[in-house]
């Protein structure tokens, strides 16, 4: 049996789609690829059971649409794998329409955020032939198969099918496979050089990604309620950390990578992060790469960043997401402004690399909100305690409480998916559409601050540095031009 894992291009004019591996969909006008790991981790799980995987990224092979549909009808794969977010997925429908014309008898599968919210909407608007709901779809796509194959009896919870003209499923997705069980991600196979230079989050190439845990262990309440990983990841999980030292090693001796970064929504920390530090220290490989991951704002001491400098970190990405209270509150990120500036300066002061996510477009913020989360943001880049950022604009992903809330309350200015990319308003709010794309603008323009240009110019000490910052100009003019307009 062929199985593909694909990734059909989508050509429009608002830029490259962000989707693989990604909590919140965008158009970037400078392209950015990044390596997904759970499809990968489903390629492997499928070839090491004996099937024939084609791994066919034609966004990150940058294709056009035609020319991947004509190769598409050459690969003919008995079943293949979609991943897609709400912004997309109506084009989705469109192009399983275009696979069932070139190759009628393709299975094809959707899997992501989207339609574990929605599951029944893509099964009456396309002719998707299944639909595995949650995170863990790499487990259920082999169960999938498998069971197609005669292999197993039994589909797991959280599989839509046809049946005789209807539509049915297994019962409520559970996550509760073992993560340890998982085998090194096969990089050949998923090609994973096609994502190893084109991504900011890389100061040394070539770099790739990891993820050992699924996906956030901040969960009180809930967790964030604009994540829409929540949907997908209900429970937390993480693998040992012996076994992501062992994946590094592998890396760098394989294929000589520079830089790791692990895509966990929140990395591990207390004894768990001590003991990975500790083993990458004893083994070396803290000199050979640079590691960064997610982190929460007042999860680690000055002690633990110290050790996690030694142990090869660089960039930790921390959310911010806002300067006031208010809002901290009620999306529930458990934290306060104070808990950000001192996290912010004891990484800093460690020799760490702090990178901020901030978001912008609260239903409920008024322009002096705004401004409050700009000199945050401000304060941090001139006094040295932040070295990067992004911006972007709320958006509520149907599955989250944000959705619900907004849905509840009748704040939703369209349920037309389309518009769910960030390029214009989705909710209603104080602010207008133009105030809130201007001063995701503003943030983007910190990087021209006269004090952190001087800082960034100084600290050049080879030409990995000086590459690293043009390309990070590049993506800082790029995301400008992307909220512009």
């Amino acid at each position: 049996m062929k199985i593909s894992i694909s990734y059909p291009p989508i050509e429009n004019k608002k830029g490259i789609p962000l989707l693989s591996q990604n909590r919140q969909f965008q158009w970037f006008s400078e392209p950015t690829y990044i390596y997904p790991c759970v499809p990968a981790y489903a390629a492997t799980l499928l070839k090491q059971a004996g099937y024939d995987v084609v791994w066919d990224d034609g966004i990150a092979e940058e294709k056009s649409y035609s020319q991947w549909l004509r190769d598409f009808e050459k690969i003919s794969p008995d079943l293949v794998m979609i991943e897609t977010k709400t912004p997309v997925v109506k084009k989705h429908w469109k192009i399983i329409g275009d696979i069932k014309q070139v190759s009628p008898d393709t299975k094809v599968v959707l899997v992501g955020d989207h339609v574990t919210a929605l599951p029944m909407e893509s099964m009456e608007n396309s002719k998707v032939d299944f639909i595995l709901e949650g995170g863990d779809y790499d487990f259920l796509l082999l169960n999938l198969v498998e069971y197609l194959n005669g292999k197993t009896e039994n589909l797991e919870h959280g599989i839509w099918y046809r049946k005789n003209g209807e539509m049915k499923n297994t019962g409520k997705f559970q996550t509760n496979h073992d993560l340890n069980s998982l085998p090194f991600i096969d990089r050949d196979l998923t090609r994973w050089e096609l994502y190893a230079y084109k991504n900011g989050n890389f100061k040394r190439t070539p770099g790739t990604y990891t993820m050992v845990g699924r996906d956030c262990w901040h969960r009180k309440n809930g967790g964030c309620t604009f994540c829409s990983w929540t949907t997908l990841f209900p429970t937390w999980r993480v693998k040992k950390p012996e076994l992501l030292v062992d994946e590094i090693g592998f890396l760098i001796e394989r294929y000589g990578v520079k830089t790791v970064f692990d895509d966990t929504g929140t990395f591990p920390v207390g004894g768990w992060l001590r003991k990975f530090c500790k083993l990458m220290i004893e083994r070396g490989y803290n000199e050979a790469i640079d590691f960064s991951c997610n982190m929460r704002f007042g999860a680690c001491s000055f002690e633990d960043y110290r050790l996690m400098k030694k142990a090869g970190f660089r960039m930790l990405l921390f959310g911010l997401e806002s300067a006031s209270q208010e809002t901290l509150d009620r999306i529930n990120k458990q934290l306060t402004v104070e808990e950000i500036v001192d996290s912010c300066r004891k990484a800093k002061m460690a020799g760490l690399e702090p990178h901020l996510t901030i978001m912008v477009g609260y239903p409920w913020e008024t322009k002096e909100d705004m401004w409050k989360t700009f000199r945050l943001a401000k304060y941090l880049f001139e006094k040295g305690w932040a070295d990067t950022l992004q911006a972007t604009i709320v958006i509520p992903y149907p599955g989250t409480k944000m959705f619900e809330e907004c849905k509840r309350k009748g704040l939703l200015t369209t349920l037309d998916w389309d518009d769910y990319d960030m390029k214009k308003l989705v909710m209603k709010c104080v602010l207008n559409e133009e105030d809130v794309k201007e001063m995701t603008r503003e943030m983007y323009k910190l990087f021209f601050n006269p004090k952190y240009v001087f800082r960034r110019l100084t600290s050049i000490r080879n030409l990995e540095d000086l590459d690293f910052i043009k390309r990070g100009f590049a993506k800082v003019i790029g995301h400008i031009n992307d909220f512009s307009g």
